[in-house]
Formats: C-alpha cells, sequence, structure tokens
C-alpha cells in the first residue's frame, strides 16, 4: 500500500491543523494505521493509532485529549485532528500502515509502509 500524507503548513500556538494520510494500492480496511512526527535531532515517536475498523484507537501521553485519529475507509484516508498546538509540536507528521492486528505495541519498527512526512510548524 502507498501512503501520502498531506495538510502540514505554519499555524500559531493554540491553532489547530488536519492532517490527512490517503492510501492506494491495496484495500485500505485491511490495515491499521498509526500517526509518528520527528523533531529535529530527535526520534521518530508514535502519537496516534487507529485500528483497521475505526473501532480502537490509542495515543501517546503527549498528544491525548489534543489530538484525535479517525478514518474514513470509504475514501481510504486516516485523518490527524491536532488542536491546542505548542511550539513543541513542530516536527515532519508521516503516517504509516501495518496489517490488522490485536498488538497494543506502536514502535515504529512495526509498521510496514511509511508516506513521506509533511512538515508542521507552530509559531509562539
Amino acid at each position: 500500500v502507498q501512503l501520502q500524507a498531506s495538510g502540514g503548513g505554519l499555524v500559531q500556538a493554540g491553532g489547530s491543523l488536519r492532517l490527512s494520510c490517503t492510501a492506494s494500492g491495496r484495500t485500505f480496511s485491511n490495515y491499521d494505521v498509526g500517526w509518528f512526527r520527528q523533531a529535529p535531532k530527535k526520534e521518530r515517536e508514535f502519537l496516534a493509532h487507529i485500528s483497521w475498523s475505526g473501532i480502537n484507537t490509542y495515543y501517546a501521553d503527549s498528544v491525548k485529549g489534543r489530538f484525535t485519529i479517525s478514518r474514513n475507509n470509504a475514501k481510504n484516508t486516516v485523518y490527524l485532528q491536532m488542536n491546542s498546538l505548542k511550539p513543541e509540536d513542530t516536527a515532519v507528521y508521516y503516517c504509516a500502515a501495518r496489517g490488522r492486528s490485536d498488538s497494543r505495541s506502536f514502535h515504529r519498527d512495526l509498521y510496514d509502509y511509511w508516506g513521506q512526512g509533511t512538515q508542521v510548524t507552530v509559531s509562539s
């Protein structure tokens, strides 16, 4: 499956952005999807995960209550709604996919397919 992340940009602190991850190539509903981000000189960190059905979602503590992950399988798209953005949210944001799984481990190495990333910059 090929993934394309979009929706990044420049926003002031306290603002909102919605990222999209659009898939092509295979049946999208066969995949769980996660969002990650990587700031300069930092490791890529997990943010949120959604199961293939959209029923189960999981969040990192750093974004819980501010970010919401959702999906529309008819549109082959997963979204990340980001509210109350902070300067420390500045990073390149990536979406990633893996086959259906009951695992509650969300390490980046467990995802097989990655999008190209979209830059999010939050100004203070």
